[in-house]
């Protein structure tokens, strides 16, 4: 029977290789315990705290923390040795702004384009975001009286009280809210062919609303598209829920009288399955990502940045910088996050700004703006039509409930006279 080359190797060698190894981490353990001989260890930990801040005027004269440094880079498999030359980065922008962007679109580098959104996006439609601190969602939910603003999502508080969430979903719920300019011009590079993918945190389903393809969006964090009974798994569509959210109650199933809940994604559920098999394929391809309105905390929908290949550009359109890269992490060795700030940064940019704002700016400099305000003002006040005759029908349910009802009370009053 053949035998691997892992099964035919002498085991004296591998004995001789494990040995060299060891005799090498006991040289540098060595040589980071004499550095550290020398003075305390709390000022080499001072000094490593400092360096990881980016504080400019802190020194390495003995090298302990570059030893140290080198140490934990080596364990992690992440250091590169000094032997090794850096390859120049390739030049991908020709300049780190919103014009070099452009530039990169127009000349035709960019046909699969990822997009990245977070809140931020649908501020403008009314829907507030989580974390502001006077305005964000989780700010404004003492009324509710919960233990803690995140327990409205969470899956264990939901099953025995889902009064709360129920009652912020129906302020929350599709339907009450038109898809901003930031959607449309999302939209707009699907119907320009140059959309590969759309990731979203929200769950308002409003790149439905705007008309995006169901096989292009990946609602990351679940959507009130459908829900199912947590009891028997049965499947409930949208409308069904709306329906039973206009009648103020709890959905129940029709099958078993269990809890319905939107497919909405809880703290502590699994992402959907489609999130998984999407990312690993996409961000190999993509070759511009482009990040709007998101904080990039929440994990993992944060760490897709790192997904895309080095040659990839990156743009960031929010109010505030994120994702920066961790200079602790550099100092590890390891390369991650958006490098806006640093020396090396060959291909992020970041445009501060509301998100409407931005992919306005964008859509005018590519030529597409007048096709985008007019696309948005075409498509809300047929979303407000819509609006209308919804309220309208509504209504005129009501007054037929109304109707039937005074109807059966007379001709009860009269069976008795």
């Amino acid at each position: 029977m053949a035998s691997s080359k892992g099964d035919s190797e002498d085991p004296s060698k591998y004995r001789e290789k494990k040995d060299n190894s060891d005799d090498s981490d006991d040289d540098l353990a060595s040589s980071i315990a004499g550095a550290l001989a020398d003075e305390p260890l709390s000022s080499t930990a001072a000094k490593l705290a400092a360096l990881a801040r980016g504080d400019a005027d802190v020194e390495d004269d003995d090298g302990a923390v570059e030893k140290i440094r080198k140490y934990l880079a080596e364990k992690l498999s992440l250091f590169v040795p000094d032997s090794v030359d850096t390859p120049p980065k390739p030049k991908i922008l020709d300049e780190l702004t919103v014009d070099g962007i452009v530039k990169y679109i127009k000349d035709g580098k960019a046909k699969n384009i990822i997009t990245l959104t977070g809140a931020g996006i649908s501020t403008s439609a009314g829907i507030p975001d989580f974390r502001s601190p006077t305005t964000g969602l989780y700010a404004n939910l003492q009324k509710f009286d919960l233990p803690y603003p995140q327990a409205i999502f969470e899956l264990d508080f939901f099953k025995r009280n889902p009064e709360p969430f129920y009652t912020l979903a129906r302020s929350l719920f599709p339907g009450a809210f038109k898809p901003t300019y930031s959607h449309y011009f999302i939209k707009m590079l699907q119907k320009k062919n140059l959309l590969l993918r759309h990731y979203t945190q929200n769950i308002d389903t409003l790149e439905r609303v705007a008309g995006m393809e169901d096989d292009i969006i990946v609602e990351a964090h679940g959507t009130f598209h459908t829900a199912h009974c947590l009891n028997c798994d049965k499947l409930y569509t949208l409308e069904w829920l709306e329906e039973k959210l206009k009648l103020d109650d709890v959905p129940a199933c029709n099958e078993c009288i269990g809890i319905v809940k939107p497919d909405i994604v809880f703290f502590g559920e699994s992402l959907p399955e489609k999130f998984h098999t999407c990312a690993q394929v996409d961000f190999k391809k993509c070759d511009l990502l482009i990040i709007m309105g998101t904080s990039l905390e929440v994990q993992p929908f944060a760490s897709l940045i790192d997904r895309v290949t080095d040659k990839c550009p990156r743009i960031l359109i929010n109010r505030e910088k994120a994702g920066n890269s961790e200079r602790l992490v550099w100092l590890l060795g390891m390369q991650s996050g958006l490098h806006f700030d640093s020396e090396d940064n060959y291909r992020d940019v970041f445009w501060a700004g509301d998100c409407d704002d931005g992919c306005l700016l964008l859509a005018d400099k590519l030529g597409w703006g007048d096709e985008l305000r007019k696309t948005v003002k075409e498509e809300h006040e047929r979303i407000q039509k819509d609006i209308e005759r919804k309220k309208q029908e509504e209504n005129l349910k009501k007054r037929k409930g109304r109707t039937s009802k005074n109807e059966k009370e007379s001709e009860g009053g009269s069976s008795k006279m």
